[in-house]
């Protein structure tokens, strides 16, 4: 049986709470309760935004007829999905009354496991669709973050997570995983930037602290008159877009980054067809 819609309104109350509950995830006794009934085999990427990427084509990154851009990475389980199923909402956006993006663009599910998922949250829609969902949502900004979700999978009530992917349309104001800092550091590794991205801060950097107050995760901070960026970045682009002085620059290390982040992803979760 499906949980009624009365499981929307208990989390939406209790969204407020996110910060205390990823807290306990450092109690010990608490934190393995709280591994295994919401990030047991959770494996999730944030997308650099194609913008930074495009930006930077000119740098010694790679011929720019060569690049492939992080949004070829969602589009690519679009099309290996069995299953599409657009969220009528952002559960998050919902729950924090967001007033700067939209709250209808919400998840995008893919795989067999979407045929479990109550029609009281969305629908399932073509591949066209799909494609058009998740260009709107980078057209209003949001930041794709893709991968294996176990608290989608608890919630949704899906019989096998390894047939669900999830693709969350991110703002920065009301991302469910804001809480990452404040998260156990074994369940923050669980969530990561695509391989090989960095972001660095070059000589044109003011101190303004724009960067700083775009960074939903606190990855970066304000010292001596200059803005440092932490291992903790997610690599999601929103500083470099946001930096009025152009401060901050892109590295990509890895020229195949967007192929093993499929590779990454893939090995977690299978969409393609449906298993006995």
């Amino acid at each position: 049986m499906k949980r009624p819609n009365a499981f929307i309104v208990l989390l939406e109350k209790s969204f407020p709470y996110r910060f205390f509950v990823a807290k306990l995830t450092r109690v010990p006794g608490l934190k393995q309760l709280l591994q295994r009934l919401l990030f047991h085999q959770t494996n999730l990427t944030y997308l650099l935004k194609d913008s930074v990427v495009e930006l930077h084509l000119n740098t010694p990154i790679a011929p720019p007829d060569t690049v492939v851009l992080p949004s070829q990475v969602v589009e690519h389980f679009i099309r290996q999905a069995s299953r599409r199923f657009i969220m009528d909402f952002c559960l998050c956006r919902q729950s924090n009354h967001c007033k700067d993006y939209p709250v209808e663009l919400g998840c995008l599910f893919l795989g067999e496991a979407v045929k479990d998922i109550s029609p009281a949250y969305g629908r399932e829609v073509s591949l066209q669709e799909a494609l058009d969902h998740v260009d709107r949502c980078r057209k209003a900004g949001l930041i794709h973050l893709i991968g294996r979700d176990t608290i989608d999978k608890t919630w949704l009530q899906v019989k096998n997570g390894e047939q669900l992917l999830t693709i969350c349309n991110c703002c920065s104001c009301c991302c469910l995983w804001k809480w990452i800092p404040d998260l156990h550091p074994s369940i923050q590794s669980q969530i990561k930037r695509m391989p090989g991205v960095r972001l660095t801060v070059d000589d044109h950097c003011t101190g303004c602290g724009t960067c700083a107050e775009q960074c939903f995760i606190h990855a970066i901070t304000i010292t001596g008159g200059k803005a440092r960026i932490t291992e903790d970045c997610r690599g999601c682009g929103r500083c470099v877009d946001a930096c009025p002085s152009h401060a901050i620059q892109l590295h990509i290390d890895e020229p195949l980054f967007c192929e093993h982040t499929i590779d990454r992803i893939a090995s977690a979760v299978d969409i393609s067809s449906e298993k006995p």
